[in-house]
């Protein structure tokens, strides 16, 4: 199973940052897509989603822990 992964092209480092947004021109409001980031992207994505006026919320990154159950 993969680590959940920056989501800066190219960047294979692990995501420690939540970037939560939306495009209003085609999500509804309360709609949320969400790009990992890593340390050294975290203010590159944040900017370019800040500029568009897409960004709502960072917040930090934690893997989910899963119970084993299938």
């Amino acid at each position: 199973m993969l680590s959940p992964q920056c989501s800066r092209k190219g960047c294979r480092a692990p995501g420690a940052w939540s970037l939560r947004w939306n495009n209003p021109k085609l999500h509804a409001p309360a709609y949320r897509k969400t790009w990992l980031a890593c340390d050294d992207h975290r203010e590159y994505l944040t900017e370019f989603l800040t500029v568009r006026g897409f960004l709502r919320e960072v917040t930090s990154f934690r893997t989910p822990q899963h119970d084993g159950t299938p």
